[in-house]
């Protein structure tokens, strides 16, 4: 069975089993046409894969007549921000995100450096269908190396109107730096010792081999969360393979937890400014209660980040982003970028005064629970509608599978484009409560199979 997941954020598969030389081209191919003309932006994690891919994917775009710029080893925001800067006309960030050693992708990029939009996707994939056409020995593209792409990424966020790096410096915060050996070495350790850090490196080695799983959950990183005590750090800051999330650790060796990570970031900047928060349908309820604070609206999105985009554009929000790390701040780029998160975390820090654990404390305080439900041979879209039927008299949003709102608690069920489960999150202001409600809907669902 090939294991190639075609989303809306682009291509993924296992390299040698599915995610071979004939579908990287296929398509490259067929984002090529949907591109036309003019240049794309390349550039790619770590892993070891990315190098091969690369060199199919250039070689594809120059036969097709597009022009390329090489940006090599960076961050996938670094990616989305120089397709941005340079006004190319796409960019492919290639990276299987969190996804261990063995995966690649091609994250595909429109002109304006974000995710395609679940239309745009639509489109690019029709070109599929289309014989492969090449241009004639005198009409190829030209390759480029653009070797500015990551420090121009660097420099603006250094200038963002809301981070004052003088102050910053003053606090002379202890940090460890976890890069999982990914694009993270690249960026991480440096810019944290502009902002005046004292950079202790973790897995901060350019081999592109991760030496644990690269996902930033709590279970990956115990060693992590030791070396942070051990190294009597301010706090430890965690980023995946492509450096698009961001994990904080507490100075007491605790998870500060990602759906905080989201929560204080949008805290801070409606402290300065007020205006529109988008987050997706699983990200915590801590949001909406710290933008009511400030007499603001939150919007929910589906989950993905082209899904919470969209909505921002739409709702011109100042603020956004997904539970799991991403924040997406408008005024550099509509993207997760940890860079971006970490500048606003340590600015955040330098004003509250505090220790980081003291910052957790000080918001909104919830539980998330999550499980998956095999179905075996029922249909996901025939179980969800019973369930909407059931619940059709509560607050209820269809969007994204469904997500019912209680007054105590929220629960958000949805289906696996990729295989036959539902995904079961709940969130509640005690930890017994939201494992009480995963429960319950699991049960709910296995009666109705």
């Amino acid at each position: 069975m090939s294991k190639l997941m075609v989303s809306v954020s682009g291509i993924r598969g296992i390299v040698g089993d599915g995610f071979d030389p004939e579908s990287i081209v296929k398509y490259t191919n067929a984002f090529a046409d949907f591109i036309g003309s003019g240049r794309v932006v390349i550039g790619r994690d770590a892993r070891i894969t990315g190098g091969m891919v690369n060199n199919l994917v250039t070689g594809t775009l120059l036969a097709k007549g597009l022009d390329v710029v090489n940006i090599g080893i960076c961050p996938t925001p670094t990616v989305q921000f120089t397709v941005k800067e340079l006004k190319a006309n796409g960019g492919i960030a290639i990276s299987a995100s969190h996804n261990p050693n063995e995966w690649n992708a091609l994250k595909l990029l429109n002109s304006t450096g974000q995710f395609m939009t679940p239309d745009e996707n639509k489109e690019m994939l029709e070109y599929l269908k289309n014989e492969s056409s090449y241009k004639r020995w005198d009409g190829i593209g030209k390759a480029s190396e653009f070797k500015e792409g990551l420090n121009n990424h660097v420099n603006a966020v250094l200038n963002l109107k809301r981070v004052n790096v003088k102050e910053i410096k003053k606090r002379k915060f202890r940090v460890l730096a976890d890069c999982v050996n990914g694009a993270g070495v690249y960026v991480i350790p440096s810019l944290l010792k502009k902002f005046g850090c004292d950079v202790i490196e973790m897995n901060c080695e350019k081999t592109g081999i991760f030496p644990r799983l690269p996902e930033p959950l709590p279970e990956n990183l115990t060693k992590t969360m030791q070396a942070v005590i051990d190294s009597n750090a301010d706090l430890g800051v965690v980023v995946d393979p492509d450096v698009d999330r961001l994990v904080l650790i507490t100075n007491e060796g605790e998870p500060f937890g990602e759906e905080n990570t989201i929560t204080h970031v949008v805290k801070f900047i409606l402290s300065k400014e007020k205006g529109n928060v988008v987050v997706n349908l699983s990200t915590t309820r801590a949001v909406e209660d710290v933008v009511a604070e400030f007499g603001c609206e939150t919007f929910r999105s589906a989950v993905g980040e082209a899904n919470v985009v969209k909505k921002m554009k739409e709702v011109n929000s100042v603020i956004g982003g997904e539970g799991s790390g991403g924040v997406i701040y408008p005024a550099l780029h509509y993207g997760r970028d940890a860079l971006v998160g970490i500048a606003l975390t340590l600015q955040h820090l330098t004003e509250f005064g505090g220790t980081i654990s003291e910052l957790k404390e000080s918001l909104p305080k919830y539980f998330i629970k999550k499980k998956k439900i095999e179905l075996k041979n029922s249909d996901p879209a025939g179980v969800l509608n019973k369930i909407i039927e059931k619940y059709k008299n509560e607050k209820v949003n269809t969007e994204d599978g469904l997500r019912i709102d209680f007054p105590d608690f929220w629960v958000h069920l949805r289906k696996s484009n990729t295989e036959p489960i539902i995904r079961i999150i709940a969130e509640a202001k005690s930890g017994e409560e939201a494992e009480k409600q995963v429960g319950r809907f699991y049960s709910e669902i296995e009666s109705m199979m």
